[in-house]
């Protein structure tokens, strides 16, 4: 994974990656917004439709506010033309299921061919054989696939309407096509959200893993909408858990420090073009414009931008979706 990583970085990126660092530094020493170069991670939504109805997702639960769909080709070009000189990374998701929109192939490659290294979350039942050698001829170079449960009735429970036997019959599947064409890419990683549901099967789900013959497997802590009163998905291990019981109510365990890298380095794209903050802003509320009227490089450090820097510099719980963030 590293090497592919390596092997896309170029001098263009490397200055960028400076400015952003140098422009972050002096963001914090003198606590107002600077953002030279453009973000070198970008995460671009390719639909946000999904086919499972998980609890704690927008897309799944229905209270996603915003149009549904997927993203347009011209769209999509637009973006990676003008950000592949300076990009490090791309991530092909935010909401919904990437392989439900059927031009993912397509986008992957568009974007693997301009060197950009390339990634995308599945919840794994899309994973044909078909579909494997697809992944694997558009180029990408990882792919994170959801395993939230080691039996059915568990991991049901969370990923709803899901079929686990369907999703470990897809992994088996790339797994055997990538070794079948002796392909290095795309890196394997299956990933399993620690919930008060699951929590019991977390090491089953590290054998699941070794088993399958994955590349890499992750526990993930998981975000809950309406923390505050307690949920059933919050686990009693303090170590996998984003929160923290304090008398009758739960809070956030990270401190909400006024600082976020993230907002320097990365950005994320909707399936209309709006450019937000991050991934914690479902609905697209706090859009600092949109690509298909102005250039990303003008997005990057509009006043719009500078505004929402300024706040988490100063006051960042002022800004209601950073108040379930864990970044520091």
């Amino acid at each position: 994974m590293y090497f592919n990583i390596l092997n896309k970085i170029s001098f263009t990126k490397i200055i960028n990656f400076v400015k952003i660092q140098v422009s972050y530094f002096f963001s914090l020493l003198l606590r107002k917004s600077f953002r030279w170069g453009l973000p070198y991670s970008l995460s671009i939504e390719p639909t946000n439709i999904c086919n499972l109805k998980c609890p704690e997702c927008p897309s799944g639960n229905g209270s996603l506010n915003r149009n549904k769909g997927h993203i347009s080709i011209n769209t999509y070009t637009q973006i990676i033309d003008e950000t592949y000189p300076y990009l490090l990374n791309l991530f092909l998701y935010f909401q919904g299921e990437p392989f439900i929109n059927k031009q993912i192939f397509e986008l992957i490659n568009y974007a693997s061919k301009k060197n950009i290294y390339t990634a995308t979350s599945t919840n794994g039942l899309f994973l044909s054989l078909n579909n494997s050698y697809e992944i694997i001829k558009s180029g990408l170079d990882k792919l994170i696939i959801s395993v939230d449960g080691t039996t059915q009735q568990v991991y049901e429970q969370y990923r709803v309407t899901g079929k686990l036997d369907k999703v470990i019959t897809g992994i088996k599947n790339l797994v055997s096509v990538k070794n079948q064409l002796n392909s290095k890419t795309p890196f394997i990683e299956l990933q399993f959200l620690v919930l008060g549901t699951n929590e019991h099967q977390k090491d089953d789900f590290l054998l699941l893993g070794k088993k399958l013959k994955v590349d890499s497997t992750k526990l993930k802590t998981a975000q809950i909408y309406d923390y505050k009163n307690g949920s059933k998905f919050i686990p009693q291990n303090n170590k996998y858990s984003r929160y923290k019981k304090q008398g009758d109510k739960y809070i956030l365990k990270n401190k909400l420090k006024n600082n976020c890298y993230r907002l320097w380095n990365s950005t994320v794209i909707t399936i209309d073009g709006e450019m937000l903050a991050c991934c914690f802003d479902k609905d697209a509320k706090y859009s600092f414009g949109n690509v298909n009227k102005n250039s990303i490089l003008e997005l990057s450090n509009n006043n719009k931008f500078n505004e929402f820097a300024n706040i988490v510099l100063k006051n960042r719980k002022q800004i209601d979706i950073c108040t379930n963030c864990i970044t520091p």
